[in-house]
């Protein structure tokens, strides 16, 4: 540590608005990492050892709020900028300051650097799924006060307080758990009303409003926008008949809900002005009937307005419509949609190229409760459906569902990065995080400790439990802001030989479930799939597996669709293609499966280097072992992937040499699973409960026990078999491609041209063109090279409302055909292109 004679710091303030939020907040974190350093803040300059210039200028005089510039001065160093911005620039120096070896000298260091946002907006939402393990930190200003100054310290700019989420309730008479479900009654005692939730006193609905009053405005001290996420409006009739409701609402007829709900929100608006904004579940699963939705939603749209200032809607995307769009555009000034980035899970950083054949639109039908959602909107439930039109009045803000890996370790510098590229998108503002341990206790799984850890040494309060996570949303924060930022950003965090061991174990295992979900997306609900703990999916054919109900007949393993049915194979089409010697260029299952390996072979050896002592051993241990555990979650479901090519191969007569084969790769599966089980033993919770269904639930334990099952039927198809012939296709390497790809627009018309270049004369490249337009289907023209290059001409008219998205495919002589650009090296490409046409 530093004397406090080194690391004296005196500040400087100057110019317009240097009083107003977030900066007072900023200044304190720079103090407290000074002294925490063994340093002070000092009033004297002359007795500093360095000055800190904080030149705030108006918002107004600045191309974005949010940047700021650091430089160095004849005695310390400037931060100019916007309120915000400078804010930012401060907690950039207290976080040099705080890991630095020599906090003095970094100071005195310090080069001269601009920064500024890639991503306008970069959220997380943190949800309330359990009264038994979420009251707790709700009400605790101490959790609020340090969660709160992390996210804002790397530049995270928005939080949602998700509320509602407990459960679908148009699906779900059986609720049990429902602590702020419909959430009004919960907060405030309404004038004129007598709604009220059982069991909820005055007392408590004053404790609970006062917390969210407290948490809004201490993020809107931090410069933080605040939304409260109000994700269930159903009350009855989904709710009145079930005995067994915790909370029973009572004092409201269907026929009033909108009406006050709308006169709720105003007041809760009221009370707590520094929510800057609301998000609704405005489909079927937030308890509104489809067909009287937009009647509820224009009035409670009304409500909003009436609170006496600006409130920013943002509607969870999935089945939004023209009418509900006009409602919400017609009452509020401010609009945005917030679509799913990969269906219920974290997939990797682009966008699904093609949404699965089960997401496509339907034919309306009768269903009044679902029928547009499920109907004329399905594209819209797992992706941005047709948001991103060039011309539109909403903005677009992705949010990243919890379903893949839950609270298991995810952080990894090049994935995040890639998220930040991604989520701007055809004009879109953003993306928002489903934090780690969201649904923890959901549906009333809300048994054992909210971190899920029985090992002591490793347990953390529901306070604290988000500080396992730091540096996940340390990198979150600041690559989605810049997503070139320098890696001493989040390397001075991570200190050392053990830092970089840890970020090499965790940037390789946290591309393996991501990689997982998009080549084998057994369900796009988080409620049965769930990777981290996966329920099995076997081999054979069964109509009531769990998946059965989200997947292709005949609900095997090699009917089972990637989530991105464009650039990824099914089993079945990849063994197709090899039988008849035509592949299809898109990713297989052997290529994914041989991936997958890699980066679990390149997490262990990482983690191996980890130094399991030392000063914050406990975390050490946390990330060895997430490290460990999603390493062989890869390695068994890269030894499924195999058995079931296997599978297919003898199932299409491809000989006995493929059921053996299967059967041990199938055994592997079950070895390295039954790693995890041992490795696990007495540190985590028996039953990691994240819903009511058993694909919710359990423990890898029990999903051992389903594969020992499988492997009983496959030995018993092999004790049976009569040998037949056993023809075993060729399995072709792809060589690397490396051919550019441009476009240009030809002036006067607005057409474009797109070109391929670097062929041999006779290279054959289809060109895949679409819209940026998931409602959309994919438009092929093939055409061969001449003199290294080949190109199409995409009229305009083809794609005026939307930006043009394409890609190709290549075929040379003596090669198997492969799509380009393709994910790269490290998986964070983006494998098609995107021209915009504004």
């Amino acid at each position: 540590m530093n004397d406090a004679t080194s690391l004296s710091v005196a500040v400087r303030i100057r110019g317009a608005g240097a009083d107003e939020s977030p900066l007072p907040w900023a200044i304190e974190q720079l103090r407290r990492a000074v002294q925490e350093r063994g340093g002070a803040l000092v009033a004297d300059e002359a007795r500093a050892r360095a000055v800190v210039e904080l030149q705030a200028v108006p918002a107004a005089d600045v191309v974005n709020e949010e940047a700021f510039q650091l430089a160095r001065t004849a005695d310390g160093i400037t931060v100019r900028g916007a309120a915000r911005g400078v804010a930012y620039g401060i907690t950039e120096l207290a976080d040099r300051i705080l890991f630095a070896v020599d906090p003095a000298q970094e100071l005195l260091d310090l080069h001269d650097a601009e920064f500024a946002p890639a991503t306008p907006v970069r959220s997380v939402l943190r949800a309330f799924s359990s009264d038994a393990l979420d009251l707790d930190w709700y009400r605790d200003r101490e959790f609020w006060t340090a969660y709160l100054d992390h996210l804002a310290a790397h530049r995270i700019n928005r939080v949602q307080l998700a509320l509602g989420m407990t459960y679908n309730y148009s699906h779900d008479p059986g609720v049990y758990d429902n602590y702020f479900g419909f959430a009004y009654p919960f907060l405030v005692d309404l004038p004129g009303w007598d709604v009220r939730a059982v069991g909820v006193d005055a007392q408590e609905r004053a404790r609970n409003l006062e917390a969210l009053r407290f948490a809004s405005d201490a993020a809107a001290e931090r410069g933080m926008e605040f939304f409260l996420g109000l994700w269930n409006h159903a009350v009855q009739p989904e709710l009145e008949a079930n005995e067994n409701l915790k909370y029973p609402i009572r004092g409201l007829a269907d026929s009033d809900t909108a009406d006050y709900a709308a006169q709720a929100l105003s007041v809760i608006l009221r009370e707590c002005p520094n929510i800057a904004g609301v998000t609704f579940r405005v489909h079927y699963e937030g308890g509104v009937h489809e067909a009287l939705r937009t009647g509820f939603w224009t009035t409670v749209f009304a409500g909003m307005a009436s609170c006496g200032r600006p409130v920013k809607l943002d509607m969870h995307a999935k089945g939004v419509d023209a009418p509900l769009l006009q409602a919400a555009r017609s009452t509020l000034d401010q609009v945005s949609l917030s679509p799913k980035y990969w269906a219920e899970h974290q997939g990797l950083p682009y966008h699904q190229a093609r949404v699965r054949d089960l997401e496509r639109a339907r034919p309306a039908d009768t269903d009044d409760l679902a029928g547009v959602t499920r109907n004329t909107r399905r594209f819209t439930r797992y992706g941005y459906g047709d948001f991103l039109a060039s011309a539109r009045d909403t903005d677009v803000i992705f949010r990243l569902w919890p379903g893949t890996q839950r609270f298991l370790l995810w952080a990894d510098p090049e994935l995040f990065a890639g998220y930040g590229r991604e989520s701007t998108i055809g004009g879109a503002l953003g993306v928002e995080l489903c934090e780690p341990l969201t649904f923890r206790g959901r549906k009333n799984s809300g048994h054992g400790p909210r971190d899920l850890y029985v090992d002591e040494q490793l347990h953390q309060s529901s306070r604290d439990d988000w500080r396992k996570y730091a540096y996940t949303y340390r990198i979150w924060g600041r690559l989605l802001y810049n997503p070139g930022a320098d890696p001493e950003e989040w390397r001075r965090y991570l200190r050392g030989t053990v830092g970089e061991a840890v970020e090499r174990a965790l940037s390789a295992s946290s591309r393996i479930l991501p990689l997982t979900t998009v080549a084998l997306g057994l369900s796009a609900s988080c409620n049965y799939y769930w990777p981290e703990v996966p329920t099995n999916l076997p081999l054979l054919a069964k109509p009531d597996n769990s998946y059965a109900f989200d997947m292709p007949e005949p609900f095997d393993w090699a009917a089972a669709s990637p989530f991105d049915p464009e650039l990824f194979e099914t089993t079945r089409q990849f063994v197709e293609g090899l039988l008849e010697g035509a592949p299809s260029g898109r990713i297989t299952p052997r290529v994914v499966a041989d991936t997958i390996d890699g980066l679990a072979d390149e997490a262990l050896e990482a983690a191996a280097s980890i130094d399991p002592l030392g000063d914050d051993a406990p975390q050490r241990r946390r990330v060895a072992l997430d490290v460990h555990i999603v390493a062989h979650l890869g390695r068994m479901f890269a030894r499924r992937l195999r058995a079931g090519v296997h599978f297919e191969l003898f199932q299409r007569g491809a000989g006995g040499s493929h059921l053996e084969a299967a059967i041990e790769q199938l055994q592997a599966a079950r070895d390295a699973l039954s790693v995890i089980v041992d490795e696990a033993d007495g540190i985590y919770f028996r039953d990691l409960g994240f819903g009511d269904r058993p694909t919710e639930r359990g423990h890898w334990r029990d999903r051992l026990m389903q594969l020992d099952e499988e492997l009983i039927e496959l030995q018993a198809i092999r004790a049976a078999r009569i040998e037949g012939p056993a023809p075993d296709p060729a399995v072709v390497d792809l060589p690397p491609v490396r051919i550019s790809l441009s476009e240009s627009r030809l002036d006067p018309s607005g057409d474009f041209r797109l070109q391929a270049c670097g062929l041999p004369d006779d290279g054959a490249v289809t060109f895949h063109v679409r819209p940026l337009n998931q409602g959309a289907q994919w438009a092929t023209t093939t055409a061969t090279s001449s003199e290294g290059r080949v190109g199409v001409v995409i009229p305009a008219e083809a794609f005026s409302a939307y930006p043009l998205q394409w890609y190709v495919t290549v075929r040379l002589p003596g090669s198997p055909p492969v799509n380009l650009p393709g994910l790269g090296d490290n998986l964070c490409g983006r494998p098609y292109r995107v021209v915009s046409t504004a």
